[in-house]
């Protein structure tokens, strides 16, 4: 299960409705549902024997965009750190940390979560590529380098007997965070899913589609999007067609407090 989800992106009110600039252009409730994709997770168990193998490679699937809704908590859509509250947790955040501060700046903790049963969960991110995706030898040297860090504070009584750690990557289509990742991820299309508010009726009602970022400002906080050239916007123009004119000239202006989700888009 992805245990990734956003802390930023949900809105708890919205002040004002996005803008649609220049063209009206329909837009589609409910026709992104699971694209499955699944992630390499790596699970470091302490060494028992010289013998044992310390990685164990498991793929684990996740689970579709309407499970996610009812079992995942925030923290599992996008990043970011999660303690349960026990009384080692922030000692191996700390360690975590001063692992990615030994790969020469190239790795980061994308998320990072404890959970009462012993067990640490870790998403690391490799900042020198452009769609931040570690490698394979970039999870397995991080995992293996906190196993053992883990295992001397495990001598040293720091963290509880027996931790178990996995590791993996934010995946394929990772969670944009707003306004952070905005500028780094702006030349790739993106699935958005956002709230607009109709002013004459105080109601709210919720969109989708896969957009390409135009602009954004920190000042007012508004995002302004066109649609992405990729095969579901095509397929509106009819099959085997490009983007029409009015589809390539379609924009719509979204305040960053209205954008429920953001995540990167792959056609793979």
């Amino acid at each position: 299960m992805d245990f990734i989800k956003a802390l930023n992106l949900r809105a708890s009110s919205i002040p004002f409705s996005p803008v649609n600039t220049n063209f009206s252009f329909p837009l589609w409730t409910n026709l992104f549902h699971h694209i499955s994709r699944k992630p390499l997770v790596l699970h470091a168990k302490k060494r028992k024997s010289e013998s044992e193998p310390v990685l164990e490679p498991t793929i684990v699937e996740e689970v579709s965009m309407d499970d996610e809704e009812d079992v995942l908590d925030e923290f599992d859509y996008g990043g970011g750190i999660s303690l349960a509250g026990t009384w080692w947790d922030k000692k191996a955040l700390a360690i975590a940390e001063e692992v990615t501060g030994s790969f020469d700046g190239e790795l980061q903790i994308y998320a990072f979560r404890t959970l009462v049963n012993s067990t640490i969960q870790v998403r690391i991110e490799r900042l020198s590529n452009k769609s931040g995706s570690p490698s394979m030898e970039d999870i397995e040297a991080f995992s293996t380098t906190y196993r053992a860090r883990l295992d001397e504070a495990e001598a040293a009584k720091f963290v509880p007997q027996d931790i178990s750690l996995e590791v993996s990557s934010p995946g394929v289509e990772r969670i944009v965070r707003i306004p952070n990742d905005l500028d780094r991820f702006k030349e790739r299309p993106m699935y958005v899913k956002y709230v607009t508010v109709e002013d004459s009726k105080d109601a709210s009602t919720e969109s989708e589609g896969v957009f390409s970022l135009i602009t954004f400002d920190m000042e007012t906080k508004c995002c302004t999007w066109g649609l992405a050239n990729v095969r579901v916007n095509r397929e509106k123009a009819g099959k085997g067609r490009p983007l029409s004119k009015k589809q390539r000239e379609w924009r719509i202006t979204t305040p960053f407090d209205s954008l429920r989700l953001v995540r990167l888009y792959s056609e793979m």
